[in-house]
């Protein structure tokens, strides 16, 4: 019976062994874990990455960088007009009578120190000034004849007028930057750093560089100073100019002078502009701006305007006409163009010659948008979308609202056998390079 019990019960006498590791499976096992570990890192840093900016966003909201710069108008002075002059009572007289006598007034030569602090004060202006100046060089590699290689440098102002949060943006002429392919940026602490071209107009001829605000030192951005664009409306001949930039052709000089004319206009395809010109004396290569005795920028200095008998002089183009361009190229649009050259048909002209009120085409450019649609020389423009247009100013602000692609119905009368007919052309708007 005893035995019968320990062979019932010998199991629990046996040695239990572990199982042996499968070293495959664990490994295995190992390689998944890390697999499913990577693929989720990476998971969730794309989604941190696509998240970040919209969580930033909804918790700090930016403000728009998109750069305003509003447009000027004609100002008027108030004139107060005196119908009555008051009369006096005798209580009056009397007071002014008990009121002791002004001593006289003591008149005082001008001696030449007057002239020189005169000066030293309008040359500290366009000091001043000169902290929203740098100095643009490009950078142009090509071959000779030998098929060798050499890089060329060009040199000119800029202006810095302001910036939309991650770039600095400067002013300058596309002249000097086209076809390069390296621009630099030379501030006034003689700190360089390299520029991009944002964009250009190839109608004007001015163009908008930008500069990586984390580039520049706090110490460089510590110096400079953001040029004011003012009114140049109300600029009138004889009004004091101060030419910053390089007028004489060197960075950083300063020329002072009067305005010597505001009559003077250019016309341009699609725009007309208001030259000045001055008695400051310059030289074939000069840029910059003029200022008024604010400081602010009241003309570009644009020697490729200059007539022909003010080779030595500074001229540039009224700012107030180009700033809907500078803000547009500023934001990064192209300029629209049409490719007309056009005038406006007054009531006496229209009486005068029998030409109906509106825009009369004087001249439409070689493989420009407007002859590809039929327009012609003679047509006058008097609707442009279902808009009655009767002035150039409506016609140049018609242009500026479209964008490059955009088709615009153009309404003109063209003259036919004794009347004039109602023409429609499609027009696409086009960019001049």
């Amino acid at each position: 019976m005893a035995e019968e019990n320990k062979e019932e019960f010998a199991f629990i006498k046996e040695k239990i062994i572990e199982k042996p590791v499968n070293k495959k499976r664990l490994f295995r096992h190992g390689v998944y874990t890390v697999g499913f570990a990577v693929i989720f890192g990476v998971v969730a840093c794309f989604v941190f990455t696509v998240m970040r900016p919209i969580m930033e966003n909804w918790l700090h909201p930016k403000e728009d960088p998109t750069i305003s710069i509003p447009e000027d108008e004609w100002q008027t002075e108030a004139i107060v007009l005196e119908t009555e002059e008051p009369t006096e009572t005798e209580e009056e007289l009397e007071t002014e009578q008990k009121l002791p006598q002004t001593a006289p007034v003591e008149t005082k030569e001008l001696e030449l120190s007057d002239y020189q602090m005169l000066q030293d004060k309008l040359y500290a202006i366009g000091k001043e000034a000169n902290h929203s100046v740098v100095t643009v060089t490009s950078v142009i590699s090509d071959t000779d004849w030998y098929n060798n290689a050499y890089e060329s440098n060009g040199q000119a102002s800029g202006i810095i007028i302001g910036d939309n949060g991650s770039e600095l943006l400067i002013l300058t002429e596309h002249k000097v930057v086209q076809a390069a392919h390296e621009l630099w940026v030379t501030f006034m602490d003689e700190t360089t750093v390299e520029a991009s071209l944002k964009k250009y107009d190839g109608n004007t001829g001015i163009a908008i560089l930008a500069v990586g605000l984390g580039l520049l030192e706090e110490s460089t951005k510590a110096r400079i100073s953001y040029a004011a664009l003012g009114n140049s409306l109300m600029v009138s001949q004889g009004n004091v100019a101060i030419a910053i930039g390089s007028p004489l052709g060197t960075n950083y000089s300063i020329g002072v002078g009067n305005i010597t004319s505001v009559g003077n206009v250019i016309q341009t395809a699609d725009m007309t502009y208001t030259v000045f010109t001055t008695d400051i004396i310059g030289s074939s290569s000069s840029s910059g701006v003029l200022l008024n005795l604010e400081g602010e920028i009241i003309g570009l200095v644009m020697q490729d305007y200059r007539g022909s008998g003010d080779d030595n002089t500074l001229t540039a183009i009224s700012v107030s006409e180009l700033k809907k361009i500078i803000e547009m190229l500023s934001n990064g649009k192209d300029i629209p163009y049409l490719g007309l050259n056009v005038v406006t048909v007054t009531e006496q002209i229209a009486q005068e010659y029998d030409i109906p009120r509106g825009v009369y085409i004087k001249e439409v450019m070689l493989d420009s948008p407007a002859l590809v649609a039929g327009l012609q020389g003679g047509d006058v423009i008097v609707k442009m979308d279902g808009e009655e247009i009767s002035s150039v100013k409506n016609y140049e602000e018609k242009v500026l609202s479209l964008t490059p692609g955009q088709a615009v119905e153009v309404v003109v009368k063209r003259q036919g056998m004794g009347e004039y007919l109602e023409v429609v052309c499609g027009v696409s708007a086009g960019i001049l390079y």
